[in-house]
């Protein structure tokens, strides 16, 4: 463990050479061209050249050593991925890369399709071994590790003595696993497969539990069970739905998946993901579609290869080598538009400003908490300026300036225990301290460090010399989630799922049930406050990634958390309208911190910064959602502010409702990261009809 005491000028220089072209916008101006395009990875964004220094400018140290990794050398720990509990831990977790589940074993690895049930508070889709393999012999000593990962698939190698013999990949939306020799090897399975009926050759399936599953390889079967591979040879296994075409499996699966690839587009109107899968010799293979990938798709797509079932609801089959789709674009936003407001509501905001700064006496030291009260202060700042409350943006911008000028000093941690920020250099991230929910174990970072983007860039916006002299720690921030290519320090975007189109919060993800996440409003607005800060820090290819992923973002989040159609078979028995805690293998009515029926929506929409009108696409659902978390319409329960935001999201008369409870709320009942000043102005905005 070191750790550096001075701070570097080159990491200062360095950052001014990322700033040298500030914008002097507002948040809620950012700069946004139609067609505005990334990809990945022809654009890199913080490659190892641009970070080195500002990294070698912070103190050095592991806050937490990550649990035991099945990790080749060279790789960056993969933590917060959908396949992070394959690697951490003393045992491996199982996985889900959809339509899939699978597990490493002492011998091998297993997988299958998971057999999907819906109970009153949970719809289940746990992990599934039907189909066994075990590599190599009884008595050779097996070790298995990652070698190789990007956005979308998985390579395991198998080891025996410490030989290579062969590798494994899985990726999600592919019903294949494909195994491949790297010296003669024998594979065992417990399941007896016969030779397939009308298959060319090379071909054999069988039925477990109602699933056929299928085999094709060029190497040697014997009694249906023991597989003889000379090095070079391939086998890949794959999972048949319940109408899919033997032959089109077959067909596909001798063209094994070696890798992925993301290219995204970030737009106006639309925002655009494509996965490429890459096979061994660039034939076409199958790709399960998520529901809000087959409502995004081309039309043109070829996806009527077969559906499965799974917790998300029906995946469609389509073949070749991509699968393209865009969500509708959410275009980033840092204040609320006050400007139709009039002069009583604009006195009343005024005065309800200075009550609210005055009874602010200290932020809060921990990462979250912190993050939490420096976006709590910075909404507050933009009520201010909006309503001419002059004293209180005098007061508020010098005390946000003063609290991140300690926040991002590159040496605060060589001073202090708090307020301040770390490079890990095993787990190659940035830990602030002090640290909480984890954030020591890489959890929950975009939650966290998307406040700190969001209050930098409000206090900012017009101020060039803040963004320079808070720039090389932020940068960190946003590097530590938002890498892409020709980077050694970061993983390539850490937390974020492109396939998914959503986070995933656990940083070593020990869990049976896969990797999950709770809160994808927070999620949500990690992007829009990486948005703000790469627009007035001038980064366009970052603007566009965070662009592209607050878009993906707020769309799952509909798709999967608060407005999934409840008409669809998977919602049959379930008794909620929300889903408040989304895993790899299950989605649960709960939360990790509450059962208050509040609690699973509020954490849902909190905190309802200026970007979360993305909640109130569907009036009538914001109701039916409200009617599962209230009784009798009370709001005086927990997240009691941040549901009667959500209310007022239904129109003009409902935000008036909601704004006449927000009144008289308690004041306990207003949450540490909002402020009555925000709420009533929030619902100010929304009740008047002439603000889009």
């Amino acid at each position: 463990m070191s750790v550096r005491r001075t701070r570097s000028t080159v990491a200062v220089a360095a950052a001014l050479v990322i700033v040298a072209a500030l914008a002097a916008c507002t948040p809620a101006d950012a700069p946004r061209a139609a067609g505005t395009a990334a990809a990945s990875p022809g654009a890199d964004i913080f490659p190892s050249a641009e970070v080195t220094p500002l990294v070698d400018a912070v103190p050095q140290r592991s806050v937490k050593p990550l649990p035991a990794a099945r990790l080749a050398d060279g790789l960056i720990p993969p933590t917060s991925r959908w396949f992070s509990g394959l690697v951490f831990g003393e045992e491996s977790m199982p996985v889900f890369p959809l339509p899939l589940t699978f597990q490493l074993t002492d011998t091998g690895f297993s997988f299958g399709l998971p057999e999907v049930s819906t109970d009153p508070a949970v719809i289940r889709g746990g992990f599934a071994g039907q189909i066994g393999v075990q590599v190599g012999p009884d008595d050779t000593a097996m070790e298995q590790k990652v070698t190789a990962y990007d956005e979308a698939s998985v390579t395991i190698g198998q080891f025996l003595d410490g030989a290579q013999v062969g590798r494994t990949v899985i990726a999600e939306g592919s019903p294949f696993v494909s195994f491949t020799a790297t010296e003669d090897v024998d594979l065992a399975m417990p399941t007896a497969f016969t030779e397939a009926t009308g298959a060319d050759g090379g071909a054999w399936t069988v039925d477990v539990a109602g699933d056929t599953y299928g085999l094709v390889s060029g190497g040697t079967l014997s009694a249906g069970t023991d597989l003889t591979l000379a090095a070079g040879e391939s086998a890949t296994w794959f999972a048949l739905p319940p109408d899919g075409a033997l032959d089109t499996f077959v067909a596909a699966a001798g063209h094994p998946v070696t890798g992925t690839r993301v290219e995204y587009q970030a737009g106006t109107d639309t925002a655009t993901t494509t996965i490429h899968y890459v096979t061994s010799d660039g034939g076409d293979t199958l790709i399960a579609a998520m529901p809000h990938q087959t409502a995004g798709r081309a039309a043109e797509s070829d996806c009527d290869a077969g559906e499965y079932p799974s917790i998300y609801g029906v995946l469609a089959v389509c073949r070749g080598s991509k699968l393209s789709w865009s969500v509708p674009a959410v275009a980033p936003s840092g204040a609320l538009d006050l400007s139709s407001l009039g002069d009583e509501d604009r006195a009343r905001l005024a005065d309800q400003v200075r009550a609210d700064v005055a009874a602010t006496k200290t932020f809060a030291a921990d990462t979250y908490f912190g993050g939490k009260s420096l976006y709590r202060a910075a909404n507050l700042l933009e009520v201010a300026r909006q309503v001419g409350a002059d004293d209180s943006v005098a007061t508020l911008t010098e005390r946000l300036s003063t609290a991140l000028d300690d926040w991002t000093d590159p040496d605060g941690c060589a001073l202090r225990t708090e307020r301040c920020f770390v490079y890990d250099p095993d787990a190659k991230g940035i830990v602030g301290l002090a640290t909480s929910f984890g954030s020591e174990e890489f959890n929950d970072h975009h939650f966290h460090y998307g406040y700190f983007f969001y209050a930098a860039a409000v206090v900012a916006a017009d101020n060039p010399e803040a963004v320079q002299r808070w720039a090389p720690v932020l940068n960190l921030l946003a590097a530590d989630l938002a890498s892409s290519g020709g980077s050694d320090l970061f993983p390539a975007r850490r937390v974020f799922d492109a396939y998914a189109g959503h986070s995933w919060a656990s940083g070593t993800s020990p869990f049976g049930d896969g990797n999950n996440q709770e809160s994808s409003s927070e999620a949500v607005t990690a992007w829009n406050g990486l948005a703000l800060w790469a627009a007035v820090s001038d980064q366009a290819n970052l603007t566009a990634a965070a662009e592209w992923m607050l878009s993906s973002e707020a769309a799952s989040s509909r798709a999967y958390w608060t407005d999934f159609d409840l008409d669809e078979p998977v919602y049959r028995g379930f008794d909620h309208t929300v889903t408040s805690l989304v895993w790899g293998g299950k989605r649960d009515y709960a939360t990790w911190f509450s059962a208050e029926p509040s609690a699973m929506l509020g954490i849902l929409v909190l905190p309802m910064s200026p970007v979360a009108g993305y909640l109130g696409g569907d009036p009538d659902r914001v109701t039916a959602n409200l009617a599962d978390a209230l009784s009798n319409d009370n709001y005086d329960v927990m997240f009691g502010d941040y549901l009667l935001m959500y209310a007022g999201l239904r129109g003009p008369e409902a935000a008036s409702a909601a704004l006449t409870v927000a009144e008289k709320l308690p004041e306990e009942r207003i949450d540490d990261g909002n402020s009555r000043s925000y709420l009533l102005a929030w619902l100010m905005r929304w009740r008047t009809p002439t603000v889009g």
